[in-house]
């Protein structure tokens, strides 16, 4: 598929996806949606680490498209948010590590999209916010349910119910990102964390994913028993033994995720 509004890079095995609308600072309207959809859907099976990001400095993604929003009635915008919420579990279901390199704004969509991610850095000109309920509508592509489980729900409450919007410091204190860094320099911050993660075993990253993601929603006794499942599973893998004999020989792992 030929995408109008992504950008699409490869640096070895790290896939760069750029949104790029700059006219609209970036909006999600249903066919940036359905390009993102297509594009995570259809990784190359090589990549290890997906980075998604924003054209310009100004702007990761402005929000959800207005203009096409404020036609819609009850049926179409359920269909909408159902849209919108389907590419974003998808992200956050990948097997493989996804981080959002929030440069400037990311507001209701873009921040709905920053938190579909794994992890989160940001330029230090950056402001997150859900003002959606200031256009008379709700945070739409689970803003609710993943602002509330990140910084909690009296923090949550307060940005939804007042729309404010944070910069990029308060956003880091309240654990909404990991670090902030200078515009020019947080690709390449993203780019070297994204090396990181490349030098350990893709399996086991994947199963840390699925037992953070799991945990998430059960009991506590339920999470170790499905965290001690996900262990064992570990030394099945030619990555474990690998990893481990290269611990004891003194020289490094290669690893090949399997």
């Amino acid at each position: 598929m030929d995408y109008n509004f992504l950008k699409i890079e490869r640096r070895e095995s790290i896939t760069i996806l750029t949104i790029s609308s700059p006219k609209t600072l970036n909006a999600l309207n249903s066919t940036i949606l359905r390009e993102i959809d297509d594009c995570v859907s259809n990784l190359d099976a090589s990549t290890r680490v997906l980075i998604i990001t924003g054209d310009g400095e100004k702007a990761f993604v402005a929000g959800a498209d207005i203009s096409e929003m404020a036609h819609l009635d009850e049926a179409g915008g359920t269909q909408f948010g159902k849209l919108g919420a389907a590419v974003f579990r998808k992200i956050e279901t990948l097997a493989i590590p996804v981080i959002a390199a929030v440069n400037g704004f990311a507001l209701g969509g873009g921040c709905e999209l920053a938190m579909a991610c794994d992890i989160r850095i940001c330029s230090n000109n950056a402001k997150f916010g859900q003002p959606e309920v200031g256009l008379g509508i709700i945070p739409g592509f689970s803003g609710t349910y993943r602002l509330a489980k990140l910084v909690g729900q009296g923090m949550a409450k307060e940005m939804i119910y007042t729309g404010r919007a944070i910069r990029a410091d308060e956003a880091l204190r309240i654990g909404l990102v990991n670090a902030v860094y200078e515009p020019g320099e947080l690709l390449d911050r993203a780019l070297e964390m994204a090396d990181r993660m490349l030098k350990n075993a893709p399996l086991a990253i994947q199963y840390a994913k699925d037992c953070i993601a799991e945990s998430y929603d059960l009991s506590a006794d339920d999470a170790i028993a499905y965290e001690n499942v996900m262990f064992g599973k570990c030394f099945a893998s030619r990555d474990q033994k690998e990893g481990m004999a290269a611990f004891l020989e003194k020289r490094k792992a290669t690893f090949t995720g399997e």
